[in-house]
């Protein structure tokens, strides 16, 4: 199956690994966890036990730890769990893939189906109040992951791209001329998923009529998405 809820123990045995090449001569590098309202500290402990039962992360030991925190999300409400990477990000080497705008590499939950690099996981390793913690899997934060799966995804779907699909980090636009040739292409792009062994939610897919970047595409054509304009059209006039 290409579809799950969530992602099955996988990340162990896929041949892709994401690197974390630094600046020779560079040391590890530690920081002091983040101090935390309550409510946070009780959403942490919830959150980090979701992590372990999926095989995400390990308790660690190691040299290296950079502060967790949480973050509001802008559209969705609530609050997103994130590492504050930015230690290990000034000592790491920029990979030079071409990457979308930066405002929508966040919360990519795509990441977590590529493994780390055995001798790079302790790199990844996150402090909070109840201990450190290391990364198995791919997180976002770390400089390199948003190019890393860019190259992935391309390579993935090279003989099909800008021919009836469109990658955009870990999203996937399928256009068709009929209906017949969607299901055709469909097919063809969920068997290159199972080829790879990744896998999609089935939550998140949409037939027919899609959001994408901002716009909403059908068989009528584009046009914007209204809950990107809904404050310019609600908001009162300036005033002169």
């Amino acid at each position: 199956m290409c579809f799950r809820k969530s992602f099955p123990d996988f990340h162990r045995t896929r041949d892709v690994e994401f690197a974390i090449e630094l600046v020779p001569g560079t040391a590890p590098v530690s920081r002091r966890p983040y101090r935390m309202a309550p409510d946070e500290l009780k959403e942490l402990k919830v959150r980090l036990q979701e992590q372990l039962d999926k095989g995400f992360i390990r308790p660690n030991s190691s040299p290296w730890g950079c502060p967790a925190l949480f973050v509001e999300k802008k559209d969705q409400g609530g609050k997103r769990l994130c590492v504050d990477y930015r230690p290990l990000n000034a000592i790491t080497i920029k990979n030079k893939y071409p990457l979308p705008h930066i405002d929508i590499l966040f919360d990519r939950s795509g990441y977590y189906q590529i493994k780390i690099r055995g001798e790079d996981i302790p790199k990844t390793a996150f402090s909070t109040g109840y201990g450190l913690y290391e990364y198995l899997v791919m997180s976002f934060g770390l400089t390199n992951a948003p190019a890393f799966f860019m190259y992935m995804m391309n390579s993935v779907f090279m003989n099909e791209l800008d021919k009836f699909v469109v990658v955009f980090i870990d999203d996937i636009l399928i256009y068709s001329k009929s209906e017949e040739e969607h299901k055709e292409h469909l097919r063809i792009v969920l068997n290159r998923l199972r080829e790879h062994k990744l896998y999609a939610k089935f939550g998140k897919c949409a037939f027919w009529e899609v959001s994408f970047l901002g716009h909403i595409l059908s068989e009528k054509g584009v046009a914007v998405d209204p809950s990107k304009v809904k404050d310019v059209r609600t908001g009162s006039n300036p005033r002169r």
